[in-house]
């Protein structure tokens, strides 16, 4: 069984910066393609950003693109976020999936119906 538990997050003034991170339990972290999302209240859940099991490809979101940056550690099995220039409509509850790979190492998905396993979710909350 995969497990995922989310952390970093908080509560921070616009223009500041969070960290986030995701470790996940279990081998074969390698094989996994890995993913934020975040979900506001009465909102969908939406994408933020993704990288390959690989780490050689990401993806984000326009929305974060130059703000948010997604990265892994295969060695610690944790994927990171740090987020910078938050403003407040990043304020939601983020969350990390993991989509087991079997074939396409350099794959980024962005559909949240694609990924097997979901962390609990940490919140972030941007004040202006």
């Amino acid at each position: 069984q995969v497990q995922l538990v989310e952390s970093g997050g908080g509560l921070v003034q616009a223009g500041g910066s969070l960290r986030l991170s995701c470790a996940v339990s279990g081998r074969s972290f390698s094989r996994y393609a890995m993913g934020w999302f975040r979900q506001a209240p009465g909102k969908e859940r939406e994408f933020v950003a993704a990288i390959s099991s690989n780490n050689d490809h990401t993806n984000y979101a326009d929305s974060v693109k130059g703000r948010f940056t997604i990265s892994r550690d295969n060695a610690k099995n944790t994927v990171y976020l740090p987020m910078s220039s938050l403003k407040p409509e990043d304020t939601a509850v983020y969350y990390c999936a993991a989509k087991g790979i079997l074939y396409d190492y350099t794959g980024t998905y962005a559909g949240p119906n694609e990924y097997d396993y979901w962390g609990q979710g940490t919140q972030v909350t941007v004040s202006s």
